[in-house]
Formats: C-alpha cells, sequence, structure tokens
C-alpha cells in the first residue's frame, strides 16, 4: 500500500498533480471498476479540505445511481437533469456551483452542503456517471478545481474497465 499524506493546498497545480498521481498508483494496476471508484472517493476524502461528501454516481437505466462514496448517507437515485448532478449528466459539462442554494432545483442530500463540483464521466462517448464533490462551505470550489477534477476523471477513464457497470 502506497504513503499518502496531505500536502498544501494553495497551489492548486501542484496539489491536483500530486492527487492524480496517487491516484495512478491507487488504480494503475486494477481494472475493476468498484475498487477503484471505492478508492478514488476515500482519496478524495483524505486529500481534500473542506468537503463534507465526495464520491460517484453511476448512469444506470437511465438514471444516475448512487456509487462508492465517503460522507454521509445519499440520494440513491438522482433523474437525468435534476440537480447539479443530473445537470451535469445531461450537459456532459463539468458544473461549479460556489452557492448551491442558488442552484434552481438543487436536491440537499445533506443539508449542511453549500457548494459542490460535479464532473461528467464519458468514455466513447457514453455517459458513465458522475464525480460528485460537496462542501459545506460557501465558494469551496471554483473554475480551476473542475478543471483539476477533470483531469482526476480522465485518469479514472484511462484505467477503468467500464464495461462491468451494469
Amino acid at each position: 500500500m502506497q504513503q499518502i499524506k496531505k500536502i498544501d493546498t494553495t497551489d492548486k497545480r501542484k496539489f491536483y498533480n500530486y492527487m492524480n498521481m496517487k491516484l495512478t498508483g491507487l488504480i494503475c494496476e486494477e481494472e475493476d471498476w468498484l475498487a477503484n471508484l471505492s478508492n478514488a472517493s476515500a482519496l478524495l476524502w483524505l486529500l481534500l479540505d473542506d468537503i463534507n461528501w465526495a464520491g460517484f454516481y453511476l448512469h444506470k437505466n437511465g438514471e444516475l445511481i448512487l456509487g462508492p462514496f465517503q460522507g454521509k448517507p445519499a440520494c440513491t437515485h438522482i433523474e437525468i437533469g435534476k440537480g447539479v448532478c443530473g445537470t451535469a449528466a445531461k450537459t456532459r459539462e463539468t458544473q461549479v456551483i460556489e452557492n448551491v442554494l442558488e442552484f434552481s432545483g438543487h436536491i440537499a442530500c445533506d443539508s449542511a452542503s453549500r457548494s459542490e463540483v460535479v464532473v461528467p464521466i464519458v468514455k466513447d462517448d457514453k455517459l458513465i456517471g458522475v464525480l460528485d464533490i460537496d462542501s459545506p462551505n460557501f465558494d469551496r470550489f471554483n473554475e480551476e478545481d473542475g478543471k483539476y477534477l477533470e483531469k482526476f476523471v480522465n485518469t479514472l477513464n484511462k484505467y477503468v474497465n467500464w464495461e462491468d457497470i451494469k
């Protein structure tokens, strides 16, 4: 098992490159999607400051279904196009929400959440699901976080065998 340590998060480029390197080390020799998403959500939970939820929703049967995560129990089903996660899934665009209370149709799985970033996971033009990270702080995420978390998702796409998701 590799050693993972907290590092300074003020330099986002350095921080996210470190996190992505650790993700690669955790998943590069494992194709199983469940094992990899479990470790990915644990890594996010361990390294990101000021978050209260980090995990995945997977696209199954025309909706998003709760996948591996860290945090409080969450909503199990999310309709495509509903809430921040459903919007990211529908538009296939990263959603960076500085204040979820101002997002029309926000789904409050945890009433303490105040900001959120959601990155769609798309491989070969097929929606796999979304990466969802919530924070109890307003303005926790910005476009830079979104950009680096897209690279995190690209690393998942490089190593994870999504074909086994049923």
